[in-house]
C-alpha cells in the first residue's frame, strides 16, 4: 500500500466496484495521506489528524465495498459496525468502546497469521522431526506430547544401534514426504479449551463478560489429551504447536496496537440511523443524541482499555456511511460533524451499471456462477442481450419497488438459474446458453404479476 498513488489505489478499486469515482478518489486520498504522515518527523506527524469521511448515498451502491475493498487493499485492521448497535450507557445496547476491542482483535489475528508464515518453513521442519519421533519413538527421547505409531512399529527397532536407527528414521522421512504414510495413525497431545467457568454477561455488557472469561481461561488453562488422527492432520496440528512455540505473542501485540493505532479503519454504517430528526419523537431524538455524544470522545481521539493493553484512537480513520433519506449530515450533532470533514455522495445505479457489475468485476456474479455450475460438470455462459435483459430488469424493479442497488442483482440471477442449480447434478457434461428468451421465461411471472415481485424479487 506504501508504494501505491491515489490514481493506484483507485484503479485497484475499479476491479471490483463500478462507477462512484468521487468515493474511490477521497478514500484514495484519505489512505494517500496516512503514508505521506508516516514520512514526517514525530512531533509534526502526531498533531495531524485523520480526515474522516461520510459516504452518502443509498443502499447497494458501493458504500461498504469501498471500505472494505480498500482495507484489504492496504493491509490494515478493519471492522465494520452498525451504528444502531450502540446505545447510551444504561440502555440495553453495545459500549461504543466495543468497536475498537474488536478492531484490536482483528489487528491481533492479522498480525499474528503474518508472524506464522514469517516462520512457516522453520515451524515445518520442526514438525516433521516431532512427527518422525511419533513415528519412531526409539530414536530419540520420548518427550511429552508424543504417543506412538499404531500400526505396528518393528519391535526390532528398540534394539537397533543408533546408526541403523538414524537410516530407519531417514527412510521414514522420504516415505513421509512421497505421501506414502497419510493415512497411517498416531497419538498426538492436544491443548482441549473451554475447560474453565463461562461467564454469561447482562445486554450491554458483552465486553466486560469477555475480559472475565479470558481471565478465568487463564486462571483455567486448557488441559491436555490424546488424540488418535491420521499422520496428515497430526503434522497440520504440529505445525500450529511449533509455530505457537516460534512466535513472539507480546511483540504481536504491540505490531497489532501500533497497527490498529497508526492504520486502523472503523466503518460506521447507518449513522443517518442515530441523527435526530424534526419529525422524530422527543425521546427518540434524545437517546439518538446520547449515542452520537458517546461516539464523540472515541472519533475526537481517546485511549480505549483492551485485554492487549490501552489503544490511543486519536489516528484511526473513521469512515461512515448512510442513506440520508430523512436525516441530513447537519442532523448530526455539531461537534461530531466536525469530526467527519470530508463528504462525498454516491449516485443510484442505472442500467448500464447494472450490466457493467455483471460483466467486468473480477468477482462478478457471472463469473461466480459460471464457477459454481462448472463443478457438477455444467458448463453454462450469457449472451450479452441476455445481461441487457437482467440489468433492465434490475432497474426496473428497483425504480417499481424498494430501491436496494444492486442487490437487486443477487435476486434476479437466483431467480434465472434456480432451476439449473438445481437439476445440475443430473445434466453433468451439458452446455447451456443463456439468452434474452430464457431470462424473460424466468421472470415473466413476476413481470406480470406486480404483487408477486414485491415478494419474490
Amino acid at each position: 500500500m506504501s508504494n501505491l498513488t491515489p490514481r493506484e489505489i483507485v484503479s485497484e478499486l475499479d476491479n471490483f466496484i463500478i462507477g462512484q469515482s468521487d468515493a474511490k478518489r477521497m478514500v484514495a486520498i484519505a489512505m494517500r495521506n496516512r503514508w505521506r504522515r508516516q514520512q514526517l518527523p514525530p512531533e509534526l506527524r502526531d498533531e495531524i489528524a485523520p480526515k474522516n469521511i461520510i459516504m452518502m448515498g443509498p443502499t447497494g451502491v458501493g458504500k461498504t465495498e469501498i471500505a472494505r475493498r480498500l482495507a484489504k487493499l492496504a493491509g490494515c485492521p478493519f471492522f465494520k459496525v452498525e451504528a444502531t448497535k450502540f446505545t447510551e450507557v444504561g440502555y440495553v445496547g453495545r459500549d461504543v468502546e466495543s468497536m475498537v476491542r474488536d478492531l484490536m482483535e482483528i489487528g491481533i489475528n492479522l498480525v499474528r497469521k503474518e508472524e506464522m508464515d514469517k516462520v512457516k518453513v522453520k515451524a515445518e521442519k520442526h514438525a516433521e522431526d516431532a512427527l518422525l519421533d511419533l513415528l519412531l519413538p526409539s530414536s530419540k527421547p520420548k518427550q511429552a506430547g508424543m504417543g506412538f505409531f499404531n500400526q505396528g512399529t518393528p519391535e526390532e527397532l528398540e534394539e537397533q544401534p543408533a546408526a541403523d536407527q538414524s537410516s530407519t528414521r531417514e527412510k521414514f522421512r522420504k516415505m513421509w514426504r512421497e505421501g506414502k504414510l497419510d493415512e497411517r495413525e498416531v497419538e498426538v497431545e492436544v491443548t482441549v479449551q473451554g475447560g474453565g467457568v463461562e461467564i454469561m454477561s447482562m445486554p450491554g455488557m458483552e465486553d466486560m463478560g469477555m475480559q472475565v472469561n479470558d481471565m478465568i481461561g487463564k486462571m483455567f488453562p486448557g488441559k491436555k489429551k490424546m488424540r488418535k488422527v491420521n499422520i496428515r492432520e497430526a503434522y497440520e496440528i504440529l505445525i500450529q504447536q511449533e509455530s505457537d512455540k516460534l512466535i513472539d505473542m507480546d511483540n504481536v501485540a504491540e505490531l497489532a496496537r501500533e497497527r490498529v493505532e497508526q492504520g486502523g479503519i472503523l466503518f460506521l454504517d447507518e449513522i443517518d440511523k442515530i441523527a435526530g430528526n424534526q419529525e422524530g419523537g422527543g425521546s427518540a431524538n434524545v437517546s439518538r443524541e446520547g449515542v452520537q455524544r458517546d461516539l464523540l470522545p472515541v472519533v475526537e481521539g481517546c485511549v480505549v482499555n483492551t485485554k492487549y493493553g490501552m489503544v490511543k484512537t486519536d489516528h484511526i480513520l473513521f469512515i461512515s456511511a448512510g442513506a440520508f433519506s430523512y436525516a441530513k449530515p447537519s442532523d448530526l450533532i455539531p461537534e461530531l460533524q466536525g469530526r467527519f470533514p470530508l463528504r462525498v455522495e454516491l449516485t443510484s445505479l442505472d442500467k448500464d451499471d447494472f450490466y457493467r457489475i455483471l460483466t467486468e468485476p473480477q468477482n462478478a456474479l457471472t463469473v461466480q456462477y459460471k464457477a459454481l455450475l462448472e463443478t457438477e460438470k455444467l458448463t453454462i455462459d450469457f449472451s450479452r442481450e441476455a445481461l441487457e435483459e437482467v440489468a433492465f430488469n434490475a432497474q426496473k424493479f428497483n425504480e417499481e419497488t424498494e430501491n436496494i442497488g444492486a442487490r437487486r442483482l443477487y435476486t434476479i440471477m437466483e431467480k434465472i438459474l434456480s432451476d439449473l442449480s438445481f437439476e445440475a447434478p443430473d445434466r453433468s457434461g451439458d452446455s447451456v446458453i443463456i439468452d434474452k428468451e430464457y431470462v424473460q421465461e424466468k421472470l415473466q411471472d413476476v413481470n406480470e404479476d406486480r404483487d408477486l415481485s414485491r415478494y419474490i424479487l
